[in-house]
Parts: structure tokens; C-alpha cells; sequence
């Protein structure tokens, strides 16, 4: 059995990614960032559509369209459709974020 809380690095300079599933149709992963965010000009442009859902710390998303932000705290989750762009504005420096990620292509 494995534990998502478990492994968390001391130190995390760099966001850490763990793919927990990789099918055919769908991908699982966990994010830990603490401080990280995208570059200022970068958008996420995902050919999947993203379910997320923080389960420990605080973030904050950006979303291009309507230029949006989201304050995301353990418990919170969105859904993100394929192309929405999107970007990791803020998380918090003081607290590892933990979050689960499902990538998934839409049913035609």
C-alpha cells in the first residue's frame, strides 16, 4: 500500500511530480509544490482535460479567459477542459501543497 502523504521531500526546490497512473485513457499524479508557481508568461494548454483537487496547503490558479484567479485549499477541487489555459500563479512558501491531478480525454 502506498500513501500520498509519504516521501515528501525535506527540501523541494523544484516541483515534484509522481505519476501514480498512466492507462490509456487516463493518468493520475501527484503534485507537491512549496513556492513554486509558472512563469509569468506561461500557460498550461493541455490536449486533457484536468481534474485537481489540493489535499494539503494552498494555491492559488489563473485562468486566461476573463483573467480569473481561484484560491484552492485542502478539499478544494476544479475541473480545467482541454485548452482552457490556465497557469499555477501561487503556492504557499510556508506549507507543502499536495495535490492529485486526473488527466483525461473527453468522450467524443
Amino acid at each position: 500500500m502506498n500513501n500520498l502523504f509519504a516521501n515528501l521531500p525535506s527540501v523541494l526546490p523544484d516541483e515534484l511530480t509522481d505519476r501514480l497512473i498512466d492507462g490509456t485513457s487516463v493518468r493520475i499524479e501527484r503534485i507537491v509544490s512549496q513556492g513554486q508557481s509558472s512563469p509569468q508568461d506561461f500557460w498550461y494548454d493541455q490536449e486533457e482535460t484536468e481534474w485537481v483537487i489540493v489535499l494539503r496547503g494552498a494555491a492559488r490558479l489563473q485562468f486566461e479567459a476573463d483573467n480569473i484567479s481561484m484560491e484552492m485549499r485542502a478539499g478544494d477541487f476544479v475541473e480545467i477542459p482541454a485548452h482552457q489555459k490556465h497557469r499555477v500563479q501561487w503556492t504557499d512558501p510556508d506549507e507543502v501543497t499536495i495535490w492529485l491531478a486526473v488527466f483525461y480525454c473527453e468522450q467524443v
